[in-house]
């Protein structure tokens, strides 16, 4: 009966299905897994702990018997890569799933350098740790964004040597672990944090020394990523110089320490003053030099005779002038001399063609009563009133018969 399926009329007791359990797990047997132990605990001699996920967020218990526990030859604690070799075991009183571990061993170093440097490969095959997307520093950030562990030794060193070089800079403050199962996680978050902070300008990513194990955290694909995607530049601070996290690859900044890190983005207002006045001096200088050169042409020009008196123009030009003078009186003199010929003669010619003189020469002009002037003896009957003008003046007269030529053969005129 226990191997007939339940159903609603016959169900299973609570004990028959974790027998069943506790029998499909053991017939898993035994597995070598690796994960890193982020609890241990050791309780009457036995160990209690916790083994996680090297990449997924899948975690597992597991117990080591104190027999075991003194086969072990390494010892082991809190953070520690491993390779266990387990077997799964269902507590049916509990109802509780743990791996019992029979062997323990610490990953080789050159097991995790290995897989560093195929993420190395695969990180720079993408081009994040290509210089040509490297963001550079502000030269001079109002404000520090500081991704590091509560009251760390990091910290202090961080914003003491920050504000002793520039006083007025200031800090954001992000704590994240910086070792242990929540370091990725936290460390992942506080960038993401201050990368969206308006007034951050930069983020330096801090902690002190450590074993390479510590520092694996800062090598961990999700934390090179994050790094990637910032838009802020970031720079990298993590433990002394030996140490060479992935991190440093992909920062815009690598610093060798904490210190180093303020050291080099912050720049020392002493030194800053200094080339203040250094460039100027500089300017000071080169103005001066420019302005005594300047001075000494000004001088030369001076000294030549076309601007040392300011009489020359005129001398030079005086002679010029008077014989300008003398020419135009010339000129006008002969203009004024040939136009009074031409006056004389245009006056002798005006005198011969003039009427006047006409007149003066014995002739007369004789008109009618209405002014015209009398061509022809018939033109003026017998009793016409005439007007007789002479070279010097007029004489009244009335037309009559004509006289006798031969008594008066020089008279043509009838008037009388």
């Amino acid at each position: 009966m226990t191997d007939a399926p339940p159903t609603l009329e016959a169900p299973w007791p609570v004990a028959l299905l974790a027998n069943k359990i506790r029998g499909y797990i053991e017939r898993l047997g035994t597995a070598w897994v690796e994960g890193e132990i982020t609890q241990w605990g050791v309780s009457g001699g036995n160990v209690y702990g916790k083994l996680k996920d090297l990449s997924e967020d899948a975690t597992v218990g597991f117990t080591v018997w104190s027999s075991v526990k003194a086969r072990l030859s390494d010892e082991f604690k809190q953070g520690d890569r491993v390779i266990a070799l387990v077997k799964p075991n269902y507590w049916v009183k509990g109802g509780t799933l743990t791996m019992q571990v029979f062997d323990l061993r610490h990953v080789g170093l050159g097991d995790m350098l290995e897989r560093l440097e195929r993420l190395r490969k695969q990180l720079a095959a993408e081009g994040l740790f290509a210089a040509s997307r490297k963001k550079a520093l502000p030269f001079l950030p109002h404000c520090i964004g500081l991704v590091t562990g509560k009251d760390s030794d990091a910290e202090k060193d961080v914003i003491r040597n920050a504000q002793l070089r520039w006083p007025a800079v200031d800090f954001h403050l992000a704590y994240a672990a910086m070792q242990g199962d929540r370091s990725v996680a936290e460390v992942v978050a506080a960038i993401q944090r201050l990368d969206a902070d308006p007034d951050v300008d930069v983020i330096i990513v801090a902690r002190g020394g450590g074993d390479f194990q510590n520092l694996l955290g800062f090598s961990d694909e999700r934390v090179l990523r994050a790094a990637a995607a910032c838009h802020t530049p970031l720079v990298s601070a993590i433990g002394h110089e030996a140490d060479r996290p992935l991190l440093d690859e992909v920062a815009d900044l690598r610093a060798s320490t904490p210190t180093d890190a303020a050291k080099r983005v912050v720049p020392d207002v002493s030194d800053e003053l200094n080339r203040v006045q250094q460039a100027r001096a500089r300017l000071s200088t080169r103005l001066t030099g420019i302005l005594a050169t300047e001075v000494d042409r000004i001088g030369q020009l001076r000294s030549r005779p076309v601007l040392s008196t300011t009489a020359w123009i005129v001398d030079s030009r005086a002679e010029d002038l008077t014989r300008y003078v003398a020419r135009g009186t010339e000129l006008v003199e002969r203009v004024v001399e040939a136009s009074a010929g031409v006056i004389v003669e245009l006056r002798s010619r005006l005198r011969t063609l003039s009427p006047q003189g006409t007149l003066d020469r014995g002739y007369a002009i004789v008109q009618v009563p209405d002014g015209h002037v009398l061509r022809a003896a018939a033109d003026a009957p017998d009793g016409t009133r005439l007007r007789i003008t002479l070279g010097s003046g007029t004489l009244a007269a009335t037309a009559g018969p004509a006289a006798d030529p031969a008594t008066e053969p020089n008279t043509t005129d009838r008037t009388q």
